[in-house]
């Protein structure tokens, strides 16, 4: 999956902030609807739901959301959030996720990066809920498998046969996998490894395409951790799904680009 990096302490972050996109207090941690732990912005009912990415936490959306009643969770296993029980499927983190887009009148949902799998899996899954969709960073298509990924399917068929060791095989998982991969372990390796099985598998394009509301899509142009949508991903999206490319800019968009973030929200809303 993607280069994520430490999550940055709860402040308004950005090098090009949202100044002037709205006032309000500060967010506050908060027990969300269904039991979900995360930021809670101005006051309840929230008209917008931001959803972050793997290894962040709901502090990646404090700018984005400045001045809107809003809640950002944070999903399960990062943050103050507990981690699952079980190795969760994008589907299963929507579904634990619904309630917090059900406390008022449907919702603008923003997705980054991991939060916008789910966040695509839950506005197909709960379409009353959901108003219009914002993805930014997701990974809906699966980039070639390097080499030494290959070479790791190898050494587990090897595993397999029992001509190599155990510790030798995790050794060799953890040279082969991606910087995400190698700081996962318990349950949270195994919802990273079926994460990128389902993207793999097209589950989160084929959901795209049962979408009904309005979509925003926006990407940086240096983005190496999720492909830019192609033409063949765009008509998955319902018609009118506008893209935007930020130029100089790479895949944590709501830390590096808030003002521009918050532009394609206010458009949905």
């Amino acid at each position: 999956m993607a280069r994520h990096g430490p999550v940055p302490p709860r402040s308004p972050p950005g090098r090009r902030g949202a100044g002037g996109a709205g006032v309000g207090g500060p967010a506050v941690l908060s027990v969300l609807p269904g039991d979900n732990l995360g930021a809670r912005h101005r006051a309840p009912p929230a008209d917008v739901v931001a959803l972050h990415g793997w290894r962040r936490s709901s502090a990646d959306f404090d700018a984005v959301l400045v001045g809107l009643d809003a809640t950002a969770p944070d999903l399960p296993g990062f943050g103050s959030a507990a981690a699952p029980p079980t190795a969760w499927g994008a589907a299963d983190y929507a579904r634990a996720l619904a309630p917090v887009c059900g406390e008022g009148p449907p919702v603008v949902l923003v997705g980054h990066s991991f939060g916008g799998k789910v966040a695509v899996m839950l506005a197909a899954a709960y379409p009353g809920r959901v108003r219009g969709l914002l993805l930014t960073g997701v990974p809906l298509t699966a980039a070639p498998a390097p080499p030494a990924a290959w070479r790791y399917r190898v050494a587990r068929r090897l595993n397999r046969l029992g001509v190599l060791s155990d510790e030798r095989l995790e050794a060799r998982r953890r040279r082969s996998g991606s910087d995400d991969y190698r700081a996962a372990s318990g349950v949270m390796r195994d919802v990273l490894v079926r994460s990128v099985a389902e993207t793999r598998d097209g589950v989160y394009l084929r959901a795209l395409g049962e979408v009904r509301c309005p979509v925003e899509l926006v990407w940086g142009e240096h983005d190496t951790a999720a492909p830019l949508p192609g033409e063949t991903d765009l008509s998955r999206a319902p018609a009118g799904a506008r893209l935007t490319v930020l130029p100089g800019v790479g895949h944590l968009i709501p830390t590096e680009a808030s003002a521009e973030l918050r532009s394609a929200l206010d458009r949905l809303r």
